[in-house]
C-alpha cells in the first residue's frame, strides 16, 4: 500500500525577486525531503477547495505575506478547516502565517509584535516543554533559525505547550495536543531565501530600528531548524501507519 501523500496550504507567494526559485511548497517540500508525487498543493489565497483531510498523512501551512488579522475569507474559512483537522488527530504543521493561522484557530490571540519586525538569523532558545517535544527532543538549548514577521502569536491557544522562543518573539513554536505544530520561523528557507527577504525588507528593517545591512551580512544557515520538516514528517508517516492498523 502507498503511504498517504502531504497537503501543503499555500497562503501566500514568495517576493517576485525570489520566484525563481519556486513557489513556498516547493521550498516546503525539498526541505521536508518530499518527493512531488508524495505532495498534494491546494491554494488557499486564491479559493481552492479545502479537501478530506483524512485522505493525508498530514498538514503543511504555508507562510504568507498577509495578515491572519485582517480576518479575509479565504483565511477564516481555513483557520476553521484547520481546527477540525487538529480536533479531528489529522499532523498538521504551520509555518509563520501558518503558525498564526493555527494559533487563531484553536483560540490563541495574534497581533503585531510589540518588539516590532524581526528579520535575519535569529537564535531560538528552547522552553523546558521542548524535552519531552516529538520534534525538539534531543535538540541543543539554542540553535539558529530563519525569521522575517511582523505580526505574532501574542497569547498561544489553551492547552498548547511553547517550544521555542527568541530576544523578539515568546512564542516562536507550539504544540498543541500530540499531532499539532507551529512555528513562527521558516524552516525550510535557505541562506539565499533569507538575504533576499532581508534586502527587500530593508527600508521596514530601518524603520523598526534595525540595520538591514548588517543583518544580511550575519545570515548563515540554520540546519538544526531545517530539519524540523523532516521529523514533523517521519512522526505524521508514523501516525497515519498506526492509523492503518488500527482501521484494519
Amino acid at each position: 500500500m502507498n503511504p498517504l501523500p502531504f497537503l501543503i496550504i499555500e497562503t501566500g507567494r514568495p517576493l517576485a525577486a525570489l520566484r525563481r526559485y519556486g513557489r513556498f511548497p516547493h521550498w516546503i517540500r525539498v526541505a521536508a525531503g518530499l518527493e512531488e508525487r508524495e505532495t498534494r498543493v491546494v491554494d488557499a489565497e486564491h479559493g481552492d477547495a479545502l479537501p478530506d483531510v483524512r485522505d493525508y498523512a498530514g498538514v503543511l501551512v504555508t507562510g504568507s505575506a498577509a495578515y491572519v488579522t485582517d480576518r479575509a475569507e479565504w483565511s477564516e474559512r481555513s483557520a476553521t478547516w484547520l481546527r477540525h483537522a487538529v480536533h479531528g488527530g489529522t499532523p498538521v504543521f504551520g509555518i509563520c502565517y501558518g503558525h498564526q493561522l493555527l494559533a487563531h484557530a484553536l483560540g490563541g490571540e495574534v497581533d503585531y509584535n510589540p518588539a516590532g519586525r524581526e528579520s535575519g538569523t535569529i537564535e531560538l532558545s528552547l522552553d523546558p516543554a521542548a524535552g519531552d517535544d516529538p520534534l525538539f527532543s534531543g535538540l541543543p538549548a539554542c540553535f539558529p533559525a530563519h525569521a522575517t514577521h511582523m505580526q505574532t502569536v501574542l497569547r498561544a491557544p489553551d492547552g498548547a505547550a511553547v517550544l521555542a522562543r527568541s530576544k523578539l518573539d515568546a512564542c516562536h513554536a507550539f504544540r498543541w495536543g500530540d499531532s499539532a505544530w507551529g512555528v513562527q520561523f521558516h524552516p525550510e528557507f535557505a541562506t539565499h531565501h533569507m538575504r533576499g527577504y532581508v534586502r527587500a525588507r530593508a527600508q521596514c528593517i530601518t524603520q523598526h530600528g534595525g540595520c538591514a545591512r548588517s543583518i544580511e551580512r550575519a545570515v548563515s544557515a540554520a540546519p538544526l531548524a531545517r530539519q524540523l520538516l523532516r521529523r514533523f514528517v517521519r512522526q505524521a508517516r508514523h501516525a497515519s501507519g498506526h492509523a492503518v492498523i488500527k482501521q484494519g
